[in-house]
């Protein structure tokens, strides 16, 4: 048995990840019976019955869901845990670059928040119809979510599995440092375009949140969140480790910069998802999103807010920019 598996925070996790499949497995199980036989103009026993089980998964799966939205943060606090045992990992980047799962599974991860996300809106509409208009689209996509928790569940496995302690991985310098004079920025930009890109498409998002514009909304959000990623690790991030060539979207998540990186990534994911699921609902079945876009404009704001607060504060303390 590979020694990552006996480490104590990993044991936690999985045993955690297991117990939610379990749960979800439940209700994906119980939700392709209840389509099969759904039939809500019908006053038999049988669908009564139906709309019993149907409440029981509603329960145990906001259950389920609410526990996933803890692991993810812990998901990251264990890899970056682990960098203390792994040869040459400076933090959770060398953690989950160590092997081939370590970054499909953190994309399945943030994919399943999104979808999770998507669901715990569908279904408030759902209950607030009182005639379960949404029920069947719902229960299709609880089923989506559990072929991605499978597939994340999995790579979860193989991942820890894969994990050699005693194999040396790349520091975050050299995984996202400029090796060799290349650029690792998108698009082939230099920093002045990334930055007026983040800047431009805050405003973007923004205003398309409050005024309610919801295909800008789903074109732009992306937009912003994959800028976004790019604008923290090459320009922000070095004023929260206060040295250019610093580059690393993990190690601010430690204590040495006060776990600012929870806060910065978070309100990055959470406003840009939940943005995102309520300009999709209210394109797709017409229903008034405004106090979730408002959240969403909120989060968004205090990311691009903490984002530039370095950078002011930096100026304040030095007298001049990186």
């Amino acid at each position: 048995m590979s020694d990552i598996l006996l480490n104590i925070d990993v044991i936690i996790y999985l045993i955690s990840e297991f117990i939610i499949y379990i749960l979800l497995f439940v209700g994906f199980w119980v939700s392709i019976e209840t389509l099969i036989k759904w039939d809500y103009s019908s006053y038999t026993k049988e669908q009564y019955r139906l709309e019993k089980r149907a409440f029981l998964v509603m329960s145990i799966t906001l259950f389920a869901f609410f526990i996933k939205f803890l692991l993810l943060p812990y998901f990251v606090f264990v890899i970056d845990d682990l960098s203390d045992i792994i040869s040459g990992a400076m933090c959770g980047a060398g953690v989950i670059s160590s092997n081939n799962y370590g970054m499909p599974l953190l994309f399945f991860k943030l994919l399943l928040i999104f979808m999770l996300i998507l669901w715990i809106a569908l279904n408030y509409y759902d209950l607030e119809s009182k005639s379960y208009d949404y029920f069947i689209p719902k229960n299709y996509l609880l089923i989506a979510i559990f072929m991605i928790l499978s597939l994340e569940f999995g790579l979860d496995i193989l991942y820890f599995l894969s994990i050699n302690p005693n194999q040396p991985v790349s520091c975050c310098s050299a995984l996202f440092g400029q090796l060799e004079g290349s650029n690792p920025l998108p698009f082939g930009v230099n920093i002045e375009v990334l930055l007026g890109l983040f800047f431009i498409l805050f405003v973007v998002v923004e205003l398309s949140l409050i005024l309610e514009q919801n295909i800008i909304s789903i074109i732009s959000i992306p937009l912003f969140l994959y800028i976004s990623y790019f604008a923290i690790v090459y320009f922000f991030g070095t004023y929260i480790y206060e040295l250019p060539t610093h580059k690393c979207p993990f190690c601010m998540l430690q204590k040495e910069y006060h776990f600012i990186g929870y806060l910065l990534w978070g309100t990055l994911f959470g406003g840009s998802f939940i943005g995102l699921t309520g300009a999709i609902l209210s394109a797709s079945i017409s229903k008034k999103t405004t106090k979730t876009k408002k959240v969403s404009a909120i989060l968004i704001a205090i990311f691009f807010l903490v984002s530039i607060w370095y950078v002011v504060l930096f100026f304040i303390k030095n007298g001049t920019l990186l």
